[in-house]
């Protein structure tokens, strides 16, 4: 199986924003990131990401990784 297929992590970004009413454009203003960084994980394509960007985020959206990402089962 390649690496890009062998993980299971889900990114529920786009959930956490609708619920917030807020864009990827305002979230990655307040975090320091580009729309494209954050359009790749929360498109699921990002092979990783920062603990400092993840605590970024989870600041931003006032949740915990875990409302963040997840582990689908196999």
């Amino acid at each position: 199986m390649p690496p890009e297929e062998g993980h299971r992590v889900e990114v529920h970004l786009d959930r956490l924003l609708a619920e917030r009413g807020m864009t990827l454009s305002e979230l990655a203003t307040r975090v320091g990131v580009t729309v494209a960084n954050l359009s790749v994980l929360k498109n699921g394509r990002a092979k990783a990401i920062r603990f400092s960007t993840l605590t970024a985020i989870c600041h931003e959206l006032h949740c915990q990784p875990g409302d963040l990402l997840s582990v689908r089962e196999a």
